[in-house]
C-alpha cells in the first residue's frame, strides 16, 4: 500500500522495494516485465493499458514515438517490437519505473538499445531543451494526478508533435472519459475522434 503522500508519480516512493516479473502476451508476442513496488500496476498489466496496446497505432516506417508517463514500459516495449526502425522515447517521473524500463529493454528489446531515450521527469519536462518532435504520442494518463493536468497539455501538444502528428491515450469511463470527450470536441472540434471503446475504457487520437 502506498502512504498517503506516495503514489505511483512520486519520484521517489518510499515504499518498501519489492522486484517482480510479470508475463504477457501483448499483439501476439509474450513480453517478460520486470516491475517493483511504488510503480503503477506492478503485479500485472492494468486493462486499460491492456486496451490501449490492443488498439493503439502503429507505424510501418521508421517514427519517433513517445511513451509518455511509461511506467515500466509495457506500451513503449510493443512499439519497438512492432515497429522496430522507429526510435522510442520514454519518460516518467518515477525514479523506479525508470529502472524497470531500462531492465525491461534489456530484456524484451536489447537490438533496441541505440533507439530508446530514456527520460526522468514529469509530462514533456525532460524535452525541455530538446527539438525533437515526435510522429506519435501515447498515454495511459495518471487522472488521479489531477484530470486539469492532463487536459493542460492540449495546449502544448503542437510543440511536440510533427505535422500530421498523432496523439493517442486511453481513459476508463468511470473517470471521466465521457466529460473529457466532451471538453476536447468543444474546444477542438473535429480534432478528436474515439478510436474505440473496450470493457470500460475508451481510447481516443486527437490530431493537429
Amino acid at each position: 500500500m502506498f502512504k498517503e503522500d506516495q503514489h505511483y508519480y512520486s519520484k521517489f516512493p518510499d515504499t518498501k522495494l519489492k522486484v517482480f516479473t510479470i508475463s504477457e502476451s501483448l499483439r501476439r508476442h509474450l513480453f517478460i516485465f520486470k516491475t517493483t513496488t511504488g510503480v503503477f500496476s506492478f503485479r500485472k498489466i492494468d486493462l486499460g493499458t491492456k486496451v490501449f496496446i490492443e488498439n493503439m497505432t502503429i507505424p510501418k516506417n521508421q517514427s519517433t514515438l513517445l511513451d509518455l508517463g511509461c511506467g515500466y514500459g509495457p506500451i513503449g516495449m510493443v512499439l519497438g517490437y512492432n515497429s522496430p526502425n522507429s526510435d522510442i522515447y520514454f519518460i516518467d517521473s518515477n525514479k523506479r519505473a525508470i529502472w524497470s524500463t531500462k531492465e525491461n529493454i534489456k530484456v524484451n528489446l536489447p537490438e533496441l538499445r541505440n533507439r530508446a531515450h530514456i527520460l526522468t521527469g514529469s509530462y514533456f519536462e525532460p524535452l525541455k531543451n530538446n527539438d525533437v518532435k515526435f510522429d506519435l504520442i501515447y498515454m495511459n494518463p495518471p487522472l488521479r494526478r489531477g484530470r486539469k493536468e492532463f487536459l493542460d497539455l492540449f495546449k502544448i501538444l503542437p510543440s511536440f508533435l510533427k505535422k500530421d502528428g498523432l496523439f493517442e491515450f486511453v481513459i476508463r469511463k468511470k473517470m471521466g472519459a465521457p466529460h473529457i470527450y466532451k471538453y476536447l470536441l468543444d474546444k477542438y472540434r473535429d480534432k478528436i475522434k474515439i478510436k474505440c471503446k473496450r470493457s470500460g475504457f475508451w481510447v481516443f487520437q486527437f490530431f493537429f
